[in-house]
């Protein structure tokens, strides 16, 4: 089971790095968890809603184990190694999504409250985690993480159409070289639907970042399109393809600025 969040790591210095990741995760007696999409809210295996569960406003007594998937070589990964702990931080905030995907990663953040880390101020919910083990990979180690500390900071009251169309065209974007343009166009078309229809301010402008994105990216490789404001897809800031976890089918992954 994939999770989108936004994990956040830092190096020696205590330079933070956000990164949008798709995570497994799994429950303490070894079977994979069920959630309620981005509240983190685990259910057990009796399917009781375990005490992490978004609104409480408090930490959680049960927790959860998590695999973090980065590629190599990624910023994320280098931190993680070095520092051993990180900081998974759910978020309804679609700009921060789609602002790790267009060099916009400059977000507030607070000091976590048991590991030398960050948290998002926006975080509905997050949880601190330290390092156990490596499963180690050429291209995409598995590091498997401990949960130390979990809070809920704020209900999760559901992603709405727009914030929907928001996650799923960041998607789409890191998915370069991988999906035909027409496909990408068609899907992009469909999610503009939803995107005028129950769009915020918010909404707006992270589609916007990735709109401007799917255009330079045309204008730049001379690729056409049959419409460049609902097409195409994006590149990073060096110019290479975004990444993205193969085979989690709605994970993120913006591990492009190594």
């Amino acid at each position: 089971m994939i999770q989108e969040t936004l994990v956040i790591t830092q190096n020696s210095s205590g330079l933070a790095h956000i990164a949008p990741i798709g995570i497994h995760v799994i429950s303490r007696d070894g079977v994979y968890a069920e959630n309620l999409s981005g509240t983190g809210s685990a259910i057990s295996k009796d399917g009781v809603y375990a005490a992490s569960q978004s609104g409480t406003g408090a930490a959680t007594g049960s927790q959860d184990d998590f695999i973090i998937l980065p590629f190599r070589p990624s910023t994320t990964l280098n931190n993680l190694l070095a520092s051993k702990t990180a900081v998974i931080n759910y978020c309804d905030d679609v700009r921060v999504f789609a602002g790790c995907l267009t060099g916009r990663r400059d977000w507030p953040l607070k000091p976590a409250e048991k590991i030398d880390g960050q948290v998002l101020d926006c975080a509905l919910a997050h949880t601190e985690v330290e390092l156990v083990r490596v499963e180690d990979n050429e291209t995409r180690p598995k590091l498997f993480c401990k949960a130390v500390h979990s809070v809920n900071h704020s209900p999760f009251r559901g992603f709405n159409r727009a914030q929907y169309s928001v996650l799923e065209a960041a998607i789409l974007i890191s998915r370069l070289g991988m999906i035909p343009l027409e496909k990408i166009q068609a899907e992009i078309d469909y999610l503009r639907i939803g995107l005028e229809k129950t769009a915020g301010d918010r909404e707006l402008e992270a589609w916007s970042w990735l709109m401007t994105v799917i255009e330079n990216f045309i204008a730049k490789e001379g690729v056409y399109a049959t419409s460049q404001s609902g097409t195409g897809v994006a590149i990073a800031r060096d110019g290479v393809n975004a990444e993205n976890l193969p085979g989690a089918g709605s994970a993120i992954a913006s591990e492009v600025d190594a």
